[in-house]
């Protein structure tokens, strides 16, 4: 089976392949777009869930009268909840196999999300580096963007995180 993997799997023994998950430094290539799928619906349950995490009490996330009579014709699901939902979307395929979270900058909110919105997202990879203080480890730096249904842009921002050097060596210590 080993000739024959599918891409985005590794052979883990006879007739066995295990499915790759995050990259490595030397998977980043400066100026590349990653699309990751699949996309994910916001549901009225995570959007009640993060304003009750949250404390968020704002009428425009909770409150349909207030929504209407304010020009609203519902509420808006609350930014962290986008933006989680966006950056999760990017995990599985770039920093899965990460250490840390670096940075998040330049956090923009560029389109409203409502309950039923469809949300996707891609990455494109604008540094990657190895790390002076760690060399064992590559600090990555992406643009992310996360647009609707509508293709209208909801969200962007840029993200920095730390990666395995060498991804191999960290699947194999982990079973990854």
């Amino acid at each position: 089976m080993t000739d024959n993997l599918p891409p985005g799997y590794r052979s883990v023994g006879e007739n066995r392949v295990r499915e790759l998950v995050g990259l490595g430094l030397e998977d980043f290539a400066v100026g590349h777009v990653i699309e990751h799928r699949p996309a994910r619906t916001v549901t009225e349950t995570e959007h009640v869930q993060i304003l009750a995490l949250t404390g968020n009490e704002a009428p425009v996330h909770s409150d349909t009268e207030f929504c209407r009579r304010t020009g609203r014709d519902r509420p808006l699901v609350c930014g962290i909840l986008t933006l989680n939902i966006v950056l999760g979307l990017t995990v599985r395929s770039t920093s899965a196999l990460t250490t840390a979270n670096l940075a998040l900058d330049e956090v923009r909110f560029e389109h409203p999300v409502h309950v039923g919105d469809t949300l996707r997202a891609q990455s494109e990879i604008l540094t990657a580096r190895r790390s002076r203080s760690r060399p064992q480890q590559g600090i990555v730096t992406c643009r992310i963007e996360g647009h609707n249904q509508h293709d209208q842009r909801v969200l962007s921002c840029t993200r920095t995180f730390l990666v395995p050097a060498d991804a191999r060596v960290v699947r194999d210590a982990t079973d990854y």
